[in-house]
């Protein structure tokens, strides 16, 4: 009981705000919570991309082989995934704030334990069979607590934002899927090339020790907690019906069962999750790939999937505002060109020769497109067809959904590489052709699959 009463939602503060400093303090706070989701989740994702910098170094370590990483990967995406479903129920009735800064706390924990295991493989004192069940667990466990990173986000956005100007804010806060991959592949390498294996663990983990302090200082609830109106008062939207107390915890799950049988929103999901595993393919095992099919340094191979992120910016700061200023909210059109894009820079990349400039145009073309489909497929469009309260659930199914195929992207991308190897200069490598096709053939099934949603009509004050 005491740790539901910790993780339950705040109720609106006993002593409201003056009205002559409700705007000014309306604003201040709201930037605060914006901040605090943007760059919080930020770090949330240097705790979860550590492994992507690490695969090659425990290749040639002897510690692991493509197979057991894939596996290792595909259990934080399956915990994600039903955690995501889960959390994202549960975060709709949660204090955000708590909820958000427990998760990544966990994932702090999981590197850390993770950086002393590999450097006790390293000295020989664990058997590469333990390592790996031990990684796997400990990677499992990771992303169950990553799932409870963007629920409170959305819902702290959805919260804090009005309407007409949620999709902009919203495509400023994906920029933290952007800024933390850029961290990740460039920092996390950095420091993996010049300090040692161990530090792609150790530096994650310091990372997200930041995060942790950036939630607890600087994320807000809700307007109410913190002694403000509703948002749709402060904002001049027509008022949500009012709801008793004893009774909102039921309105919310009337709402939340809506969004279940919403066939939008699980078209979304689907085409979320093939998103998803070509999106992953990349952050995953593009660093091994320019390392093993172009002959790049781990800090070269860094560098260059560390554009993509960094470019991602671009595509998640303007989609929702452009969605917002130039279609009225509509973003299907968007999505739609953006998803091509996705899938000819992401046939560049794989299929487009050696030259390190295809390499880099291939990922400033990636990084736009995935930076718009993240916005859009990975959450907003879901939450443009659901009601403000069950925000977290449509969140939720799409999170399942993107993850599950982010894990099965992993275990069937190392199966593909480990059964197909061959020769090169009398050493045996990774043959890449057959799992390019399986990333590229992701990659167009995500952007056909909207369509199915092109008459769909939104409705009226969600």
């Amino acid at each position: 009981m005491g740790i539901l009463n910790f993780f339950s939602n705040v109720p609106a503060a006993a002593a409201p705000v003056p009205e002559a400093k409700v705007d000014k303090t309306y604003k201040r706070l709201r930037i605060q919570t914006f901040i605090a989701a943007t760059f919080g989740y930020a770090l949330y994702y240097v705790c979860r991309l550590s492994m992507g910098v690490m695969k090659q170094p425990l290749i040639d370590a002897g510690l692991l082989n493509a197979t057991q990483l894939g596996t290792i990967g595909a259990c934080l995406y399956w915990a994600y995934a039903v955690g995501k479903f889960v959390n994202g129920f549960l975060a709709d009735n949660a204090n955000i704030k708590r909820f958000m800064a427990t998760g990544l706390i966990i994932s702090v924990a999981m590197n850390f334990i993770m950086g002393i295991l590999g450097v006790s493989a390293m000295e020989g004192n664990m058997a590469n069979t333990t390592l790996f069940i031990c990684f796997a667990v400990c990677w499992a466990i990771n992303g169950w607590a990553q799932s409870m990173g963007a629920p409170p986000c959305v819902i702290g956005l959805t919260r804090w934002f009005p309407l007409r100007i949620r999709g902009t804010f919203y495509g400023f806060w994906s920029s933290s899927h952007n800024i933390g991959e850029g961290l990740s592949f460039v920092f996390v390498s950095a420091l993996v090339a010049g300090l040692g294996m161990k530090w792609g663990f150790f530096g994650a983990a310091l990372a997200g020790i930041l995060g942790v302090l950036l939630i607890v200082f600087f994320l807000h609830p809700s307007t109410e907690s913190k002694g403000l109106p509703s948002i749709e008062t402060l904002s001049g939207e027509p008022a949500q019906p009012a709801v008793p107390a004893s009774e909102k915890r039921a309105e919310v799950r009337r709402q939340q069962a809506t969004v279940i049988r919403n066939p939008g929103v699980w078209i979304l999901a689907a085409a979320s999750a093939f998103m998803y595993m070509s999106r992953y393919a990349i952050n995953e095992w593009g660093i091994i790939f320019l390392q093993e099919a172009r002959g790049y340094s781990l800090a070269e191979a860094g560098a260059i999937v560390g554009i993509n992120p960094i470019f991602g910016l671009i595509g998640t700061v303007f989609s929702g505002w452009f969605s917002d200023a130039v279609f009225k909210g509509d973003r299907k059109y968007p999505a739609f060109v953006a998803g091509i894009l996705e899938a000819i820079a992401l046939a560049l990349f794989l299929f487009g020769g050696p030259q390190k400039w295809v390499s880099i145009v291939a990922m400033v073309l990636f990084g736009i497109a995935i930076g718009v489909l993240i916005s859009f497929l990975g959450g907003l469009m879901a939450v443009d067809l659901v009601p403000r309260k069950a925000t977290g659930a449509a969140l939720g199914i799409v999170g399942m959904a993107s993850y599950a195929a982010a894990g099965l992207q992993n275990v069937v991308t190392g199966l593909l590489l480990d059964g197909h190897m061959k020769e090169v200069g009398g050493v045996m490598v990774h043959d890449y052709t057959y799992v390019s096709w399986f990333w590229i053939g992701a990659a167009v099934i995500s952007f056909l699959l909207p369509i199915l949603n092109w008459r769909r009509k939104r409705p009226e004050n969600v």
